[in-house]
């Protein structure tokens, strides 16, 4: 739990208004009741109905016209609590996925210690093999604009 509170930016808090620095801050009997708390919650499979409100904040794109509603994007404020319990289940799965060699090799995105550097020169790599050998090489390149919007 440590772990994962210190890894947090004291970020704008959620509905609850509890606050990441507010945790931070928590004595060990409080932080030793705060991971009860978590184990029970996943024990018991069941998640506070509070911790999936979030508060939806409009925030323009830089440079953008501020007139048009297309130009902002929604942030939700969730609860640091439920924050902190994702990020310490998501660290275990992190851990057993990266042990057992169950992420595809060539995903970098998200994963600690890699980069799109280094999906960048295997490609770079790819296109100085396929010159030597004279052979084709056929890359394909999305750019999605947009891709969730729902607007």
């Amino acid at each position: 739990m440590r772990k994962a509170l210190t890894q947090c930016r004291n970020t704008s808090p959620g509905p609850d208004g509890v606050t990441y620095s507010m945790l931070q801050h928590l004595n060990e009997d409080s932080l030793s009741n705060l991971l009860r708390l978590f184990n029970r919650i996943w024990n018991e499979n069941i998640y506070p109905s509070q911790w999936r409100e979030a508060l939806v904040i409009p925030i323009l794109k830089p440079g953008k016209d501020a007139t048009d509603p297309m130009n902002y994007r929604p942030i939700a404020l969730t609860s640091c609590l439920s924050k902190t319990l994702e990020r310490m289940i998501n660290d275990r799965l992190v851990y057993e996925l990266e042990t057992q060699n169950l992420i595809p090799m060539h995903q970098s995105g998200f994963r600690k210690g890699r980069s799109t550097l280094d999906n960048a020169i295997y490609l770079e790599t790819q296109i100085r093999n396929a010159f030597v050998r004279k052979a084709h090489l056929v890359s394909i390149f999305f750019d999605i604009e947009k891709a969730y919007d729902r607007t």
